[in-house]
């Protein structure tokens, strides 16, 4: 039996925030954001969005047309969580009508997601006439006038998991490499994250080449034996950074053929920017929607990387008529009609806040045209609202 992707969802706050406006404000050149890390722009959430709002925004998207009588589970894997005990998950359920679904959150950094879609095909393949909804949906702060300021972002993909999937059908074989460091974590009592950035960064490429060389180990398969590679990106160059560590295994024609699709995994990262849990899967998307070089039966390597930290290289197979199964247009609408933010208003909605004594909040609205929204807080309550 086959298990693996149907559908893909996207979805990501409509204001942003240009880079090069930022760097000029912060004193820097604007190279070092657009080229050195590559970077163009980064989604900034206003209050009405969060992670339970984006991840069923996110849904939605994939879920028109769908039946939804047959998804029994729902997973979302976030580190942007709203509640010590109630699994944001649970609300997006109600959001969404699925009240027959096993539903809960889990959390490891920007692994979460991964972990959610390798429960989903576990769960699939017990349960083949069922599908499973896993959600990746995170907003990534690292506070203003910080080094990592430039890495943020906000946004959601959400991916239907089934048997005799019409989009990428899950190879069985994985590798996984976890260790216990601290390269990146946010305590209770912090809204923002700490990092390590440099040690990360080292930490990441060397779990990815543990992986890697173990995969090719388990299979016996080379680089070419894959069109496409698509990493993790909490920043575009960081999986560049990695994969240039292994082209050259490859052909030159191979190793220009896999940047060529590198690049092309880029482009709504480097619109959207960082979201933590969906970030492998934004650049997924990514690739799908832009590549005219893919096919039914291609092969795409992806590696999956959270802080603290676990890794895994999985793969999948191209089905025919992927491309019935993406929304490139409806995507491509959704980030050309954001606003553009102006440097207080980014810094103004930054730094708004929901009351942490549970009190009274009505959150104005009238910016944010989402069909799924956060409306305040009331009695210590989350009030969420479908338009």
């Amino acid at each position: 039996m086959q298990i693996g992707i149907d559908k893909l969802g996207l979805f990501t706050p409509n204001t942003y925030l240009d880079l090069v406006m930022l760097a000029n404000a912060r004193g820097v050149d604007p190279d070092k954001f657009t080229i050195g890390i590559g970077q163009d722009q980064m989604a900034i959430a206003p209050l009405s969005q969060d992670s339970v709002t984006m991840g069923a925004n996110a849904a939605l998207d994939l879920l028109e047309g769908e039946s939804r009588d047959n998804i029994s589970l729902l997973i979302l894997g976030t580190e942007s969580g709203i509640d010590q005990s109630k699994a944001g998950a649970i609300y997006i359920q109600r959001l969404l009508g699925l009240s027959n679904a096993r539903t809960f959150e889990i959390k490891e950094a920007c692994y979460g997601a991964t972990a959610g879609l390798m429960t989903a095909y576990d769960y699939v393949a017990a349960h083949p006439d069922q599908k499973a909804l896993v959600i990746g949906s995170d907003i990534a702060r690292y506070g203003l006038e910080t080094p990592g300021e430039v890495t943020q972002g906000a946004g959601a993909v959400a991916m239907l998991v089934s048997a005799q999937p019409r989009l990428m059908v899950l190879e069985p074989e994985t590798s996984i490499h976890s260790a216990d460091i601290q390269d990146f974590w946010r305590p209770n009592y912090s809204k923002e994250a700490f990092a390590r950035g440099k040690y990360s960064t080292e930490q990441y490429i060397e779990f990815f080449q543990k992986t890697w060389a173990d995969y090719r180990a388990k299979t016996g398969r080379t680089i070419a034996d894959f069109k496409a590679l698509a990493f993790h990106l909490p920043y575009t160059k960081m999986g560049l950074k990695a994969l240039r560590t292994i082209l050259d295994e490859g052909s030159e024609t191979q190793q220009a053929q896999l940047l060529e699709r590198y690049a092309e995994s880029t482009l709504y990262s480097r619109q959207i920017g960082n979201i933590y849990t969906g970030a492998l899967y934004l650049g997924f998307l990514s690739l799908l929607e832009h590549s005219t070089n893919l096919e039914a039966g291609d092969r795409i390597g992806l590696f999956s990387y959270g802080s603290g930290a676990v890794s895994e290289f999985f793969t999948g197979i191209l089905q025919p008529g992927f491309e019935k199964q993406l929304a490139k247009q409806k995507h491509a609408d959704l980030l050309a009609n954001r606003r553009q933010l102006t440097m207080v208003e980014y810094e103004t909605q930054f730094q708004t806040e929901l009351p942490e004594d549970g009190s009274e909040y009505e959150i104005d609205l009238t910016m944010d045209n989402a069909p799924i929204i956060l409306k305040g807080v009331k009695d210590h309550e989350r009030i969420y609202m479908t338009r």
